[in-house]
């Protein structure tokens, strides 16, 4: 018998975890916006903003497993707590700092506490939606990234022109102490919330998962390694994170130097590429989501989107032979939505594999392999534009960039088609381990 949903609490939660996506983002993405005002005022080269780019990656992915592991332990409320008030403090940090060593240091506590927000997230809503819909609410939240992107580009360049760099940074910083009332009063877990009724958290367990998770031991990480599962989602992030690291922190750049555009006003062109990509989170959620509730088993729904995915990505290698901004502009979005299509897929997977108890702990994992790939990368990218930049032509060295874009995910993709293969569920795997 279809099971009966009687109630939407759930969907509440999925807006806390939306906003609290967005302000991450907004927090992360202010860099590479303030970076043509930053690099004057500091004396950077492209090999130094590479650097303190690496620096916060670095220290995201440590910071990946460290509150995997605390999030699976502590809860999603608690650790998405500590999380955002560690990278909101380090946020308002930059304001003060007067050296390129002092905003390596406040990255690195950015880097830190930001990483607390996908185990959070995932876990959470691994702990509120049933299978069927997690896809799409990951989408939704995961979207966050995207309207962070969005709005960064409009609100930076107006409080830089407005006030200044110091108070872009604060400004945007004290979001996330707002954020926390609503999580604080809002939040907690079905089986203790007060606005489920048991129609709606017998919905949200209707896929026979055990509980929500608190009264289960993690698994520790070590057994995690032994698990191709687990795989699935480390290779996923290793080799597409950088990707849209690179979408993150060096697009404004490259349509400044390419095009000329103005960064110290509001920009539509980026506005249009970072909201082509909340449609691409949804859309891409919504699609495996469909395709569940079509009587297609989860991991093949993941699968086949995520193949779509990279052929959608695929044509940001022509980039480099348009001559008009608005059809770079165009190719760009298409690559920039796709990537977050995977994006809400690739983390689906690991609720979708793994039992609750052990969803923040997997997150956190590939979310440090993810960061470790988005360490390394930017020195490539540094490295090829300072050379480039050094000959006079500083697009050959974004057409390179865009060329590897367009293949990481087809390389991913087949990857992960390879470990899937006569894969036994998580918890048969670990009797033998």
């Amino acid at each position: 018998m279809k099971q009966t949903d009687n109630g939407n609490y759930r969907w509440v939660i999925c807006g806390l975890l939306f906003f609290a996506t967005t302000i991450n983002y907004i927090d992360r993405q202010i860099l590479g916006l303030l970076k043509p005002t930053l690099e004057v005022e500091f004396n950077w080269t492209e090999s130094d903003y590479a650097d303190i780019v690496m620096i916060f990656a670095g220290c995201y992915a440590l910071g990946y497993i460290v509150f995997g592991n605390i999030i699976d332990k502590v809860g999603s409320k608690m650790g998405y707590i500590i999380s955002i008030i560690i990278w909101s403090v380090a946020a308002i940090a930059h304001a003060f700092v007067k050296s390129t060593l002092g905003f390596g240091a406040v990255r690195a506590v950015l880097g830190l506490g930001e990483s607390g927000n996908f185990p959070a997230a995932v876990k959470a809503t691994a702990e509120w939606f049933p299978k069927r819909e997690r896809a799409l609410a990951t989408g939704i939240f995961n979207s966050g990234t995207s309207i962070g992107a969005v709005l960064a580009p409009i609100m930076v360049p107006w409080l830089l022109g407005t006030y200044g760099w110091q108070e872009a940074f604060l400004i945007t910083g004290a979001l996330g102490f707002i954020w926390l009332i609503f999580w604080w009063i809002f939040y907690e877990i079905p089986s203790r919330h007060k606005k489920v009724t048991p129609e709606e958290y017998a919905y949200i367990h209707s896929d026979n998962e055990a509980g929500d998770g608190e009264n289960q031991a993690p698994i520790h990480w070590t057994k995690l390694l032994q698990l191709r599962q687990s795989w699935v989602f480390i290779i996923g992030k290793f080799l597409t994170d950088p990707i849209w690291w690179f979408f993150l922190f060096w697009l404004p750049s490259y349509f400044a130097t390419t095009f000329a555009l103005d960064l110290k006003k509001p920009s539509l062109h980026l506005a249009i590429v970072y909201s082509a990509t909340t449609f691409g989170s949804i859309a891409g959620g919504y699609l495996s989501s469909y395709l569940i509730g079509r009587g297609w088993q989860p991991l093949k729904a993941r699968k086949v989107t995520m193949l779509i995915v990279a052929f959608l990505v695929l044509p940001i290698i022509l980039a480099q032979f348009a001559t008009n901004v608005w059809v770079v502009v165009g190719i760009i979005s298409v690559a920039t939505a796709a990537h977050q299509a995977w994006s809400a897929n690739i983390f689906t997977t690991v609720s979708d594999m793994f039992p609750k108890r052990a969803v923040s702990s997997v997150v956190g994992i590939g979310g440090m392999a993810g960061s470790l790939g988005s360490t390394f990368f930017p020195l490539l990218v540094g490295a090829l534009l300072d050379y480039y930049k050094g000959q006079g032509n500083i697009g050959a060295g974004y057409n390179i960039l865009f060329t590897i874009c367009g293949l990481a995910y087809f390389l991913a993709w087949g990857i992960i088609h390879f470990l899937t293969k006569n894969m036994k569920p998580v918890e048969e795997s670990l009797k033998v381990l």
